[in-house]
């Protein structure tokens, strides 16, 4: 089990104190990162103890300590995974070869540029989630928000350490880079369009989390077969805190469901005004919000059909979800695409599999994010509700790809322009369905109390009772 050091200025397991240089860069770094969360982190209770989990090491099995904390003072760190002995690479042309523990020249601008971009989703997501405090529908959920949003600090944290260890003075340009983009700012927003999208309201979090999120899993998972060794070792401790933001998302969702249907079997209607009027999220809006978060995180795995990722791929740069399992790691074959024929139909376009890197990703995506529209619909079904939630096409409203820009309704059927524009605010939330979501949102933050559009959770944290109070906001 590998022990963090938390004597040192900056926690570590990679013995930081032994290279001077790096650590004074770090060092000189880190006030620009607390003044940075200062401002653009969580806009409330920053000087609250927080009960939060703080990691004690990298192993799986008794990782980390929870307590109360206030979040400036959060031990934000750097972790990577153990080594694993004469590690070889894994997948691609350069299969059995050895992990490189420092930057390949001939890869070092590809590997920045995929640091960078993971990187810069990480604060991204903590600007769009500042102002959610504000509206928390419980302590507990408001604990779940901070844990989260400290631990995407320290996934900073994890890239810039790549970036200041092994990228010279490039790398810390792109270190000071990634505090000076903000999301949903006009003229330095973040990278991924989809981390410059607001959220404005708890439902849309819940979203985030399990959609968004979920797609920073199967990059991570990917990167974490990376030929160079830090960054591998990097994304597989990343991993490890992935879970629960994924978890918040996941059950989030499956309480406003559960909620939701409570009331419509109470009511005795399937009627959503109805159900809006009782103060919860109807289903068709929760649908909605679904169409929205889940089209909009399948562009974060870019286009279907791309050169980038058969390079990445063969140059053992990134590999793929599970390639451990897979019988093949060359990926020498062939890969079947829907793509439109540009007459209003759909035709097949076989590619070279490892052309297809990004769908390989999307579609093991896909089966991960219909296993939670499973557990969701079976609680609308235990109530005796006759409505069915379903992931839409994953051609609808694409920006990316063979899809981008081709209108498709929600089933994946190509229709006219006009058709897309008409259906459209029955399909994706609509101002009206903003400002009703917007409407519900007022805080509760008494211990044991949850707001009445979202069912309490089933246990507490850490086997903490549900009505302790996880964080002080008095």
């Amino acid at each position: 089990m590998a022990g963090i050091n938390y004597d040192e200025r900056i926690p570590n397991n990679v013995d930081l104190g032994g290279n001077k240089t790096l650590q004074r860069a770090l060092e000189q770094w880190q006030p620009r990162f607390l003044d940075w969360w200062k401002e653009l982190g969580p806009a409330v209770y920053q000087g609250n103890d927080v009960y939060l989990r703080t990691a004690t090491s990298v192993d799986q099995q008794g990782w980390a300590t929870f307590g109360l904390v206030k979040m400036p003072e959060y031990r934000w760190g750097i972790f990577l995974a153990d080594p694993v002995p004469d590690r070889k690479i894994g997948f691609g042309d350069v299969a059995d070869q050895p992990a490189w523990q420092v930057v390949p020249g001939e890869h070092r601008s590809t590997l920045r540029r995929l640091i960078v971009t993971q990187g810069d989703t990480e604060p991204a997501s903590v600007e769009q989630q500042r102002a959610l405090g504000l509206t928390a529908p419980s302590l507990y959920d408001l604990r779940n928000l901070f844990q989260v949003n400290v631990e995407e600090g320290r996934h900073l944290w994890a890239m810039v350490y790549l970036l200041h260890a092994y990228f010279g003075r490039d790398g810390r340009e792109e270190a000071e880079g990634l505090l000076e983009r903000h999301s949903g700012d006009p003229d330095r927003p973040r990278i991924l369009t989809t981390f410059n999208e607001p959220i404005r309201d708890w439902l849309s979090f819940y979203m985030f989390a399990y959609f968004t999120d979920r797609d920073g899993k199967f990059q991570l998972m990917a990167l974490a077969e990376s030929g160079f060794d830090p960054l591998a070792r990097t994304c597989q401790f990343m991993l490890t805190e992935e879970a629960h933001h994924m978890f918040v998302g996941d059950t989030g969702i499956g309480r406003v469901v559960r909620r939701t249907a409570e009331v419509m079997k109470q009511l005795g209607t399937d009627d959503p005004q109805r159900a809006r009027g009782a103060g919860v999220v109807d289903l068709p809006t929760i649908q909605k919000y679904i169409n929205f978060w889940f089209s909009s995180s399948l562009d974060l795995f870019g286009a279907d059909i791309s050169s980038n990722a058969a390079s990445y791929f063969a140059a053992g740069l990134k590999g793929r979800p599970y390639e451990k399992q897979l019988p093949d790691h060359a990926a020498a074959g062939t890969f079947d695409l829907q793509v439109p024929d540009g007459r209003g139909g759909v035709r097949t376009e076989t590619v070279a599999e490892r052309n297809a890197m990004n769908e390989t990703l999307r579609n093991a995506y896909l089966r991960d994010c219909e296993l939670g529209i499973g557990r969701w619909n079976r609680a609308i079904e235990k109530a005796g509700a006759s409505f069915e939630l379903k992931l839409p096409s994953m051609r609808f409203r694409r920006t990316v790809g063979s899809w981008a820009g081709v209108p498709t309704d929600p089933a994946g059927n190509p229709i006219s322009p006009e058709a897309y524009a008409a259906g459209l605010p029955d399909w994706i939330p609509s101002p009206d369905d903003q400002a009703f979501v917007g409407s519900l949102m007022r805080p509760v933050l008494e211990p044991g109390k949850v707001a009445g559009w979202i069912a309490p959770p089933e246990r507490g944290i850490n086997n903490q009772p549900l009505d302790y109070e996880y964080v002080k906001v008095s």
